[in-house]
């Protein structure tokens, strides 16, 4: 078989100068061999996949976090090619979802296992995620994030440095969201938009029982002050989020968010992007072929 393997540099498993070989040596102790890219930039990650959208590899493997792995699905969608999944980053969302061990041996003995599933792909205005997207508060507090870590913090403590400091400013976002001919107008700090539905359950809230259910969950709050928010937090960790009165959350196929903004911070899988509205959200069914564990076929 013919796999290639891009890996991020900047993610936690790309900062040794010996990963290169020890991926390598990962695979052949599976009986395989791997050709392996080392992206030292964002550009550089998003050129090395397009190259390998185009070549001979029949699996195209992204090693780093929910980001990376997000860059290099949107370059092999519209391929032939199957993506397998090298968990290096700090969330690893899509990789948890999927049961995708997360040490490099369990990794790599996923995808050369070759077992598949098909899952669904979140679309904003052309853009894809896997995972999610947001308005409001969660681009802003990933800008702050990743300003705190250009100054020398640590990932962890940058973040709650970002989420005190946007919390302090609380923006607030007036939106219409149109789903199936409806118009909704909400005021509200945050629009959360999921590849599928996620879990609001104790102890499971931020995780998806299904990437193949082939429907966007949509959550968003009415208007609630930041002691509204502290009260929507503790009602997720409780199990009571979605019967709080302020806490909205309903699934679509698709969806248009409108604003008076000329421009919108928009998070995808954890990156910012700008985007003019109205964007138009979609789900896309089965759009993308995935490496996963034996028993966690999903088809």
């Amino acid at each position: 078989m013919n796999i290639d393997v891009i890996i991020n540099a900047r993610s936690g498993a790309g900062n040794s100068a010996d990963i290169q070989q020890r991926i390598a040596a990962a695979f052949r102790a599976v009986g395989a061999d791997a050709r392996i890219w080392l992206a030292g930039s964002g550009p550089e990650l998003v050129t090395l996949a397009r190259h390998a959208a185009r070549g001979d590899a029949e699996r195209v493997v992204a090693g780093g976090g929910d980001g990376t792995i997000n860059a290099v699905a949107a370059a092999i969608i519209d391929s032939d090619k199957t993506l397998g999944v090298l968990p290096a980053g700090t969330m690893n969302h899509f990789a948890k979802d999927l049961k995708i061990p997360l040490d490099l041996e369990g990794a790599v003995g996923t995808i050369v296992a070759g077992h598949t599933a098909s899952v669904d792909v979140g679309e904003v205005n052309g853009r894809i995620f896997l995972n999610n997207s947001g308005l409001g508060l969660y681009p802003r507090i990933i800008r702050e994030r990743e300003k705190q870590q250009r100054l020398g913090w640590g990932k962890w403590p940058a973040y709650i440095w970002a989420a005190l400091a946007v919390l302090r400013r609380y923006p607030f976002l007036d939106v219409r969201l149109n789903v199936d001919g409806h118009d909704r107008t909400t005021r509200t700090p945050f629009v959360f938009v999921g590849n599928n539905e996620y879990q609001m359950e104790r102890l499971g809230v931020g995780g998806r029982a299904c990437l193949d259910g082939g429907a966007l969950g949509v959550y968003a709050t009415r208007g609630s002050g930041r002691l509204g928010l502290i009260r929507l937090a503790l009602g997720a960790l409780l199990g009571g989020l979605r019967q709080d009165r302020d806490f909205v959350a309903f699934t679509t196929k698709s969806m248009r968010i409108g604003t008076r903004h000329e421009h919108l911070r928009v998070a995808l899988d954890g990156e910012v992007v700008t985007m003019e509205p109205p964007l138009h959200y979609r789900v896309r069914p089965g759009a993308l072929r995935v490496l996963v564990p034996a028993n966690d076929q999903t088809r």
